[in-house]
């Protein structure tokens, strides 16, 4: 059964900045764990990011790929450049993926780390700008579909997909 990477606090750990959830009771999140494919990752923790911790955004609403180059920043609303956490969190995001062979993750809209559609632009207003997180830039470019907690049937679907793929050419 294929496994599939999941944003931590979408189920129910308290890993969030301000050392909050976001649970989701969806019902394909929750057969997902019944069937024991769930890889839980925080990267910001798994980065070195306590909890709690003050938020953080990428500056200039880069995105997440022009931060793995070494362009734009990750700074936290005091100022500090915590970059270099947001780096070492993905890539260990990415080796768990690479290590259970996860090509599909679902992972926390908005969030410098995970965000898949969009993140904030930097000026801790709320102001949302067309890009994704580190975590997210760095799964895709290495081959993992990343879906926000708002496309579960989307993944669910290429879940699907692809095992009837392969069971069509099993000899």
């Amino acid at each position: 059964m294929e496994k599939v990477l999941v944003s931590a606090c979408l189920l129910g750990e308290p890993v969030r900045h301000n050392g909050a959830h976001k649970k989701s009771d969806h019902e394909i999140l929750q057969r997902w764990i019944r069937e024991g494919r769930v890889v839980a990752i925080c990267p910001e923790v798994a980065g070195g990011l306590p909890v709690p911790r003050p938020p953080a955004e990428i500056a200039g609403g880069a995105g997440g790929a022009r931060v793995l180059a070494g362009e734009a920043k990750v700074l936290a609303n005091d100022g500090r450049d915590v970059s270099s956490c947001f780096v070492d969190g993905a890539r260990q995001a990415l080796a768990l993926a690479q290590a259970h062979s996860i090509r599909v993750a679902v992972l926390k809209e908005g969030s410098p780390s995970c965000g898949s559609a969009y993140i904030y632009d930097g000026t801790f207003t709320s102001t949302r700008v067309a890009d994704s997180g580190v975590t997210a830039a760095i799964l895709r470019a290495n081959g993992v579909r990343v879906f926000s907690e708002l496309e579960l049937a989307s993944a669910d679907a290429l879940l699907d997909g692809e095992a009837d793929l392969r069971a069509s050419y099993t000899c």
